[in-house]
């Protein structure tokens, strides 16, 4: 018999339960589209029941075995990759003490003390204090020590969801070293976590008794528990495979390993990410993450609201498209994308800047708009919303190969927007290189799997386990025509608009 992999994909809108073989194909795939993603109880929270994604893993994971029937039988192993810098307070029998928070809560809190004097004299020799200061704003466990006290003192683990999501299906709190991506005090370089004696301890000073024990991508965390097996219908004693966050599963399914390649995800947050052997900071003081490839590190850069902007593009701008997709039973995004054609690259001037949520290393940033004329339409707005993510991008692949001292030979995609050929051949033309799409835009799946058929010995390594797995579908040339009206762009306006805009947004902080 064939041997398959059983992985779970968690997403901030949807889950995903795959059946993989070893050749990369997706046999069965269960998807659950969450109607409500998360709950606001104030505006800017994010939060979603811990319980809600065990309740919908097990929901996918009976369907998929009804539907796969015999072939469930192959199973030999199961993983999961979820979202990252979601975190959840477990008791001490595991269980959440009150919701989790989710990656796109924007809940800030005030510190209630200074940072220690040798801390706070080295953040500011270093111009770090405001993006120091920031993090520990932001920081989930931070608002939880300070606003419900009374939930800190009871948190036994303060795990990400990942680790909760172990617990459920092994019985132990555990994690993969590849998912502590978030506001947590984990020590990338040297893959551990931090101590009270670390510098950046102060940011985010979580108790070590309230952190889980780690292993290494690829490891066992241990095997599906009967009562587990019972509510999923997995069969008892399967291994549970380490492996990593959607991102460094996504660049891994998309057989990103050397530097010349980069990952990019347009997703809800848009990002480039590399796979290094070594451990580079892809901006100064900003960790590299440990790569779900055990012994790689992946530097990324990451547009927050990425292709977000869709989203809100089409609720604010595209009724009449939304209405005719409908009504076809097609969704807007594939008749925006037709139109994309109707506009010149470089939108006829018009250049956004995407940062309508402040980053780390930019925390007063806003989105911004500049050179409106009366030839300008909505679809120009769209097309403008696609190159300013792109151009976003393009400041971070620069900067992460003069970090690295590699170049960029060419660029794979995933997420929902790789789905479109004219946003694949306009990111082609932008970065001037070729892009690839592989066989499946659920790269992450691939990736996960990836790790948990090496792991069970179907394949010697990562490499060979690539090699059969992942296959490229579509090459997208760039238009050399196209790339110089891009490079003009970008040199000419885009790099600029930030250093001309910041003092003005700092000044709009408080209108935030």
């Amino acid at each position: 018999m064939k041997p398959l992999v059983l992985t779970f994909d968690i997403g901030t809108q949807s889950l995903r339960a795959a059946l993989v073989d070893t050749e990369g194909n997706i046999l069965f795939k269960k998807q659950i589209k969450f109607k409500t993603p998360y709950f606001s109880q104030n505006p800017g929270w994010a939060e979603q029941r811990g319980e809600f994604y065990w309740e919908n893993i097990c929901r996918a994971s009976l369907e998929l075995k009804a539907e796969a029937d015999k072939e469930w039988e192959k199973i030999k192993a199961v993983s999961i990759t979820t979202i990252r810098d979601s975190v959840i307070c477990l008791d001490k029998k595991g269980d959440p003490i009150r919701p989790a928070i989710l990656w796109v809560d924007r809940r800030e809190t005030e510190p209630e003390k200074p940072f220690p004097a040798k801390a706070s004299m080295l953040f500011a020799a270093v111009n770090m204090t405001q993006t120091a200061n920031f993090i520990r704003r932001v920081s989930p466990c931070n608002w939880i020590r300070k606003h419900e006290p009374e939930n800190w003192a009871k948190t036994d683990k303060f795990v990400m969801l990942s680790g909760y999501m172990n617990r459920k299906l092994c019985g132990k709190v555990i994690d993969s070293t590849a998912n502590m991506i978030g506001h947590v005090p984990y020590d990338n370089k040297k893959s551990r976590w931090l101590t009270p004696k670390d510098l950046n301890f102060c940011i985010f000073p979580i108790e070590k008794e309230k952190l889980c024990d780690l292993v290494e991508p690829g490891d066992f965390l241990g095997y599906i528990t009967k009562e587990a097996s019972t509510e999923t219908g997995i069969k008892e004693g399967l291994p549970l495979v380490a492996t990593g966050s959607d991102k460094s599963c996504e660049t891994l399914g998309l057989s990103c390993t050397t530097p010349e390649k980069a990952a990019i995800s347009f997703g809800t947050t848009a990002t480039v990410q590399y796979t290094i052997d070594r451990y580079i900071e892809p901006q100064r003081f900003f960790p590299s993450y440990v790569s779900a490839y055990k012994g790689r590190f992946n530097p990324e850069i990451e547009i927050y609201r990425g292709y977000w902007l869709i989203s809100w593009f089409k609720k604010e701008f595209a009724a009449k498209e939304v209405l005719e997709a409908k009504e076809q039973g097609l969704i807007a995004e594939d008749l925006l994308n037709k139109r994309l054609a109707e506009i010149p690259p470089g939108c006829q001037g018009l250049v956004l800047q995407p940062y309508f949520t402040p980053g780390v290393s930019m925390p007063s940033a806003r989105g911004a708009v500049i050179g409106f004329s009366d030839v300008h339409t909505r679809i120009h707005i769209y097309r403008a919303i696609i190159e300013g993510i792109n151009f976003a991008l393009m400041d971070g692949i620069r900067s992460l190969e003069k970090r690295m001292k590699t170049k960029t030979e060419g660029i794979y995609v995933a997420g929902g927007g790789s789905r479109s050929h004219e946003i694949c051949q306009i990111t082609a033309d932008m970065f001037g290189v070729p892009v690839y799409r592989s066989q499946t835009h659920e790269a992450a799946v691939i990736g996960s799997s990836i790790i948990a058929f090496t792991s069970v010995g179907c394949f010697d390594s990562i490499d060979d386990a690539i090699k059969s797995m992942v296959h490229i579908k579509d090459k997208f040339l760039p238009n050399k025509e196209n790339h110089k009206v891009y490079e003009k762009i970008y040199n000419n306006v885009f790099s600029k608009i930030f250093k001309k805009l910041k003092p003005l947004y700092n000044y709009m902080k408080a209108w935030r």
